[in-house]
């Protein structure tokens, strides 16, 4: 297969480079699933930007420089924020349905969240993600430009060292995509690629993210050369529902920006129903997220606790049921009516920080190779993500990516080698690939979750090691599955995760370690690079 563009993932990010391309280019969306099994058709809060003339450019760059302890790239936070309105705009245009208030200035209503001075995020009641995602979904499908190959799960990328081409800088001809649906192994060539896969968060046994949150797009592009950093910094969302039966469903930041109050549950003794934040931080329910994270990961083991409340009932139910239909909806699913009770939460991992290393066109390491959305590091989020920037910077970096694919002129074809099964044969036992994933998502929970020491992570470091030679063994002899894939992508992520976490020694926004407590006086970034660069 040949295409101008192959663009992997079908989150905002992927979608918006395919959707400003479509005109001028042949471009292939590759997703390991269906369009919308992605990250961003479960974002809850919304989006971002300075709408309102209350609001300035300076306030939201300083509330995400601030949120992000001092790691934050000033010039890219600035570029992406000055963008914002834009990129709001255009989703306008696509017909997103975005929750109308007629009093306000632009017509539609802003919400507030935690670390942000102003309210500024423009939503889809308490489902914007998915509102983006359908709206999106219907161009891309109907685009004759576009070709959709859903339940296609890239492999690895075909870099110019592996046909031989001695050129001087590292490029990126293609990749390796395998149909899930007939185990077939496809060569992709594409003059540009463009890895949008999302984060990482399956590494952890909790996690708010979707399964297809496996780092395939970091992943590959480390094994094919590019630098990763800050993968120490994963954020945790603070309130995940709690529930048995509740699989990765979050409760949005939104509900504590609207007066939810964080109560310990009748599990606290006499303690029970007081609130514990303003204990922790002056901005109390309101303060950045690893903040919140860390209050209640604090309270829950100081208490021996399974969960904690978040209480919002003290609101009218009208304005509930408005505002979080979702929320209300499936929290009533499981018994709970937050009209009246309050919702048991937990930290959950949430957002992957770092990334793939990239500039302000979404351009890697290797030429031709390109990372928007969750699975690159522009520098925005630094050491900690503010809320409702990541879909910010999915559009503003997505058309960005696009714009520079624009201005460079067709690459000579290259003749990709076949992939090469003739050595391999069906596994015997696919129980080593579930004992090694529940394993490896059970001692990232315990040894590098909210709270690290040196020793847990040494330990990690040390079952990662043994972990990985089992897998590439495996991978080596047996013919490959979607789990032996995302596994293989999942034990590379965390040995990123863990050495850029030993690499720190400071705490620093969400990356809290015991024997390094204090923050050093200058911000660097963990920047990690292959041994074969």
């Amino acid at each position: 297969m040949k295409f101008d563009v192959a663009i992997v993932g079908s989150g905002l990010a992927g979608l918006s480079v395919a959707l400003h391309l479509a005109e001028t280019r042949k471009v292939a969306v590759i997703c390991k699933r269906q369009l919308l099994d992605g990250a961003s058709n479960w974002a809850q809060g919304g989006i971002a930007a300075v709408l309102d003339s209350g609001d300035s450019i300076e306030e939201h760059v300083t509330d995400t420089l601030i949120a992000g302890a001092g790691l934050c790239d000033e010039a890219a936070t600035r570029f992406i924020v000055e963008h914002g309105r834009e990129a709001i705009e255009w989703l306008i245009a696509q017909g997103v349905p975005f929750t109308r208030d007629e009093n306000a200035e632009l017509g539609y209503h802003l919400t507030r969240e935690g670390g942000h001075s102003q309210r500024r995020i423009i939503h889809a009641a308490d489902a914007t993600g998915h509102a983006v995602q359908v709206t999106l979904e219907q161009k891309i499908r109907s685009h004759p430009n576009i070709t959709l190959l859903e339940h296609h799960f890239a492999i690895d990328l075909i870099t110019s060292d592996k046909v031989g081409d001695g050129g001087a800088a590292q490029s990126c001809l293609g990749l390796y995509v395998q149909d899930l649906n007939t185990g077939r192994v496809h060569t992709v060539a594409a003059d540009h690629t463009v890895l949008a896969t999302g984060g990482a968060g399956k590494v952890y046994l909790y996690t708010t993210n979707p399964d297809t949150a496996t780092g395939d797009g970091i992943a590959m592009a480390w094994r094919a050369g590019c630098r990763v950093a800050n993968m120490e910094f994963i954020q945790f969302h603070p309130t995940c529902l709690y529930h048995p039966y509740a699989k990765s469903f979050l409760i949005s930041e939104a509900v504590r920006g609207e007066g939810g109050l964080l109560k310990l549950p009748a599990g606290a003794g006499a303690a029970a129903g007081a609130r514990f934040m303003p204990a922790h931080d002056e901005r109390a329910e309101l303060a950045p997220r690893d903040v919140v994270a860390r209050a209640i990961d604090f309270e829950m083991k100081k208490r021996g606790l399974d969960y904690v409340d978040l209480d919002i009932s003290h609101q009218p139910p009208e304005f509930l049921k408005e505002h979080f239909p979702n929320i209300y909806a499936r929290c009533l699913e499981f018994g709970i009516d937050i009209t009246r009770q309050p919702i048991p939460v937990v930290p959950a991992a949430h957002y992957t920080c770092g990334g793939i290393v990239t500039d302000m066109s979404g351009r890697t390491d290797v030429q031709g190779l390109y990372a928007v959305g969750e699975t690159a590091y522009t520098g925005l989020h630094g050491a900690n993500r503010l809320a409702s920037n990541s879909l910010l910077e999915c559009l503003v970096l997505g058309r960005a990516a696009a714009q520079h694919i624009e201005s460079q002129p067709p690459r000579n074809a290259i003749a990709l080698p076949a992939w090469d099964e003739s050595r391999v044969t069906d596994a015997d036992e696919e129980v080593v690939i579930t004992q090694n994933w529940d394993e490896l998502r059970r001692f990232m929970w315990n040894f590098v979750s909210i709270v690290r020491t040196t020793k847990r992570l040494e330990r990690a470091q040390h079952r990662i090691r043994l972990l990985k030679e089992e897998i590439d063994e495996y991978y080596t002899h047996f013919r490959i599955t979607r789990d032996l894939l995302e596994l293989r992508n999942l034990v590379d992520v965390a040995s990123l995760i863990v050495n850029s976490a030993l690499s720190r020694r400071e705490s620093r926004g969400l990356h809290y370690s015991r024997d390094y407590p204090e923050t050093l006086p200058k911000a660097l970034p963990t920047v990690l690079t292959p041994a074969k660069r």
